[in-house]
């Protein structure tokens, strides 16, 4: 009789020896585009982007958690390139960093922020003191510890919060929720209090098992499951594909959850060398295979179907700070 993981440990078995990639036959291939490696040299990246547009009205802001099941697999770097993505296709996009333990979004930035969330409960200090303008129109703020501490926060700090971050919503169109990894408390609020939950992980053994960790724990405590999923550091379309199926098989067999894939990522230097520059990959190598990826996911995020926004960025708030 298998467990709720037996599934995935074929995968890790499987996946234990990495034998290169595998061509695509001519005629399964789906529609590619032609990218520049770092060393100049053209490559060919397979999309599986499906352009379906589905224009909504909208009043509210999507909040969208990016999250993983550990640390290393690409997830802060991923939330920065795709702010970057959404606002060269003309999105207004805000990033919330709240990795509390290793937040490093002004450092694949390469900006420095002088002030985060708890600075603005001094009077003196207002939502424009805490931004940080990035390239193509994106904001960034700085979560430090305050939402780690709004448990401690009294009723008036709580309300001083609210009242100044709610002016964010008509800022940007999409706020992109950068949290940390793993399962702890904090994390877990943070992506239960968002409409929409994007993880994303490796085809490495231990990153596919944490990633299951994260989608037990999401599945027994959300209301509403709207989870998605982006394989990182890949090295052909097949690899991604079989983590995505392995994966869903068992969300829906054990978890009664299913899994929606946004896209893959490949392997890619250009991505290190980016982030040695302090440089978002999207400003330092727009036509790297890995930023074309990235657009690819970005478009299947803006484009991919009907997305319902529930609670919105007001009530990710209200969900933070405890309001009743």
């Amino acid at each position: 009789m298998k467990d709720q993981a037996s599934s995935l440990r074929e995968l890790v078995q499987e996946k234990n020896e990495y034998n290169g990639p595998q061509a695509v036959p001519p005629a399964a291939q789906p529609p590619s585009v032609v990218a520049v490696s770092p060393e100049g040299e053209p490559q060919t990246v397979v999309s599986t982007y499906k352009r379906v547009f589905r224009p909504t009205i909208r009043t509210r802001a999507r909040v969208i958690a990016i999250t993983s099941g550990k640390g290393g697999v690409g997830k802060t770097n991923l939330t920065v390139n795709l702010a970057i993505a959404m606002g060269k296709i003309g999105r207004r996009v805000m990033i919330v960093d709240a990795d509390l333990g290793m937040a490093n979004v002004d450092v694949v930035l390469g900006t420095v922020s002088k002030h985060h969330l708890l600075h603005l409960l001094q009077p003196e200090v207002n939502l424009e003191d805490v931004l940080i303008h990035g390239p193509f129109g994106v904001n960034y703020i700085s979560g430090g510890s305050a939402i780690e501490r709004a448990v401690d926060f009294t009723p008036q700090e709580r309300q001083c919060l609210m009242d100044k971050l709610t002016a964010c919503e008509t800022m940007a169109d999409i706020v992109l929720v950068d949290t940390g990894a793993g399962l702890g408390r904090n994390v877990l609020d943070f992506i239960l209090a968002a409409d929409e939950v994007i993880l994303v992980t490796t085809p490495e053994p231990t990153a596919l098992t944490d990633a299951y960790a994260v989608m037990k724990a999401y599945s027994m405590h959300s209301e509403k499951k709207d989870l998605k999923i982006v394989v990182n550091r890949v090295y052909d379309e097949e690899e991604s594909n079989e983590v995505v199926m392995k994966l869903r098989r068992t969300s829906e067999k054990f978890l009664s959850m299913s899994l929606t894939s946004l896209g893959m990522i490949y392997e890619d230097r250009s991505v290190m060398n980016a982030v040695k520059r302090q440089s978002p990959l999207l400003a330092a190598y727009p036509d790297a295979m890995a930023a074309r990826c990235i657009e690819a996911v970005a478009k299947n995020i803006l484009y991919g179907g009907d997305h319902e926004i529930r609670l919105g960025w007001r009530g990710f708030l209200q969900k933070l700070l405890n309001f009743s």
